[in-house]
């Protein structure tokens, strides 16, 4: 079976600095909010071009605490609106609703799965102040028209980078690449074990450039506290430990040539998948994947109308593959009260997509026999 991804595979090229890197943080005698997470937030924020990396429990509650920093700092109240894609992972969605926030559902661009960009204005009220981008899949999800419609609006731009970190997105105007993570006001990263920088355990981090924002989070993290003992905030407990910084530290040395193996991946995969059943994610006559820095495949996405055939076919066959995912949050019964709603794109891309294994430590006969099976199907 050519699994969907091989964490162990993964994990094991680093074992031995794995290892060790624990056996300091036992030996230590610090567990939290000690020199190891110190030196992940550093490295984190350096790496993605910002002021401030506040880690925290997880990427759900990154995006958690960044909105709840705003309502204590009054730029969000309860019953304010905040535009969302329709098609993103619940996640994104429950971190809105979880601080009295109202989401806006907004459809995808069929061709990109991110936020389309041209349907904002029109679903923009008095009550809406924020914007949340999630750059899906691992492709960025971002443009000046977002930035004017942010400006001319005073809206605040969040961005759910759970799947995308190390992308680079370039800036027209100041002609320089900038990380996903650095676009918006302040974004929410999630560093579960299957992203492309995975810890082995549950972890996150809020990276942002505002000052007032990252000291609020951090307070909020910690039991709303900046002193031990004296709470200002209503706040949660969301820490990264000593021991997942540790192996984000150590992993985080290789993210830029892994992210650029899966590119090569989704090169190889785009040029000879053949099989006019299957819509591929990225049109690779215009665009070459091993140089376009705007998207890090987290996931390879493709679509069929013959999505459950496929899949049964292709595990016949001993490959593995997921979908992402396979209910919209609309149509989820934790929102039942959105479940009439209509989104056709959105619903479309849920009914139809398929995600192929990815990974760097894939092997070229893996590839060719995933590529071979499609065709033949």
């Amino acid at each position: 079976m050519i699994k969907f991804l091989d964490l162990q595979k993964i994990n094991s090229q680093y074992a031995d600095e794995l290892k060790t890197i624990v056996s300091e943080v036992i030996d230590s005698g610090w567990y939290l909010f000690g020199e190891k997470v110190k030196t992940f937030e550093n490295n984190l924020a350096q790496f993605i071009g910002v002021k401030h990396a506040i880690t925290c429990g997880n990427g759900l509650d990154a995006l958690r605490l960044i909105l709840r920093a705003y309502v204590e700092l009054g730029i969000l109240k309860e019953g304010d609106e905040v535009i969302v894609p329709a098609n993103t992972y619940i996640a994104t969605i429950l971190a809105i609703t979880d601080n009295k926030l109202n989401p806006i559902l907004i459809e995808p661009d069929i061709h990109t799965y991110n936020l389309d960009f041209s349907l904002i204005e029109q679903h923009i009220t008095d009550k809406t102040k924020a914007i949340m981008v999630v750059h899906l899949y691992g492709q960025v999800c971002w443009s000046d028209q977002l930035e004017r419609i942010a400006k001319k609006y005073n809206l605040k731009i969040i961005e759910d980078n759970a799947q995308a970190i190390g992308a680079l997105y370039f800036d027209p105007f100041s002609k320089e690449f900038r990380r996903t993570g650095s676009l918006g006001d302040a974004a929410g990263n999630s560093f579960y074990p299957g992203k492309n920088l995975g810890a082995l355990g549950d972890a996150g981090a809020v990276t942002t450039n505002d000052d007032e924002l990252a000291e609020i989070i951090r307070a909020l993290s910690n039991y709303g506290s900046k002193q031990k003992y004296i709470n200002e905030y209503k706040g949660l407990n969301s820490r990264m430990d000593e021991i997942q910084a540790a192996f984000l530290t150590v992993k985080l040395k290789y993210l830029e040539k892994e992210n650029q193996k899966r590119r090569e991946i989704a090169q190889y995969y785009c040029e000879n998948i053949n099989n006019n059943k299957i819509i591929l994610p990225i049109d690779y006559k215009k665009i070459k994947i091993t140089e376009y820095l705007g998207h890090i495949w987290h996931l390879f996405v493709i679509r069929t109308k013959e999505r459950d055939k496929l899949q049964k076919f292709l595990r016949n066959n001993g490959i593995e593959t997921l979908i992402h995912y396979p209910i919209p949050p609309h149509k989820q019964f934790a929102y039942r009260e959105w479940n009439n709603y209509s989104f056709p794109i959105t619903e479309e891309i849920h009914t139809q997509c398929l995600s192929l294994p990815i990974s760097p430590v894939m092997t070229d006969d893996e590839i060719n026999i995933i590529v071979k099976t499609i065709n033949q199907f």
